[in-house]
């Protein structure tokens, strides 16, 4: 598992290995671009919202929204990244932190309209993903939704089949979203839309 140290030295080439990954529709990153676009649709539905991004990086998919109005929250643990990003949106308020400790204090202060995640909630065990999201459903405003993009798959069996054709650099200290399995034991509502053989979004709410 990459460390925080691992992330800054991998942040200068970061977007360019998620490119040739998703270019040639391989595991981890097939359909990215697809999973990033529909969060960014559908945080785009409504104007000057108040958006929290668990694991922003470099700010790809945040600084589209912050150049469209958006009011801007992140978390991330990569100093290095948290510098990158921050010079796209200066006026965000980003914090380095570790989300395996949970959240930093300051984000219980605010409610948002939409908190996303992309790519970075498969480094928490399912345990820890369920508590994790349970704590963000109270810092949702009224009709507020989290959309999570990230390696995931409707089945085990799915998962199972992309790592034996995946094999030779299936990452084992990761885990990945399986929808059946995470959609029961969430308390709230559920819905997965796969976007390639590895990647879907999810749509949580009240």
């Amino acid at each position: 598992m990459l460390t925080n140290q691992g992330f800054n030295l991998w942040s200068d080439n970061y977007d360019q290995t998620v490119q040739v990954s998703e270019e040639n529709n391989l595991y981890p990153f097939a359909g990215y671009k697809k999973i990033l676009n529909t969060i960014f649709n559908e945080v785009m539905q409504e104007e000057n919202s108040k958006v929290l991004d668990i694991g922003f990086g470099t700010g790809v998919l945040t600084s589209k929204l912050y150049e469209n109005g958006h009011q801007i929250d992140g978390v991330d643990f990569s100093s290095k990244m948290i510098s990158i990003a921050q010079s796209k949106m200066p006026n965000a308020n980003l914090y380095e932190w570790d989300i395996s400790v949970g959240l930093p204090p300051e984000i219980f202060e605010n409610n948002y309209d939409s908190i996303i995640s992309t790519y970075t909630l498969h480094h928490l065990t399912d345990e820890e993903k369920i508590s994790f999201i349970t704590d963000l459903i109270p810092l949702l405003k009224k009709d507020g939704n989290i959309f999570i993009g990230d390696i995931s798959f409707e089945t085990r069996e799915k998962l199972d089949t992309c790592r034996q054709e995946s094999i030779e650099y299936w990452d084992e200290d990761e885990y990945y979203f399986v929808y059946d399995e995470i959609s029961s034991l969430l308390k709230v509502q559920c819905e997965f839309y796969p976007i390639s053989h590895c990647g879907g979004v999810f749509i949580i709410s009240e």
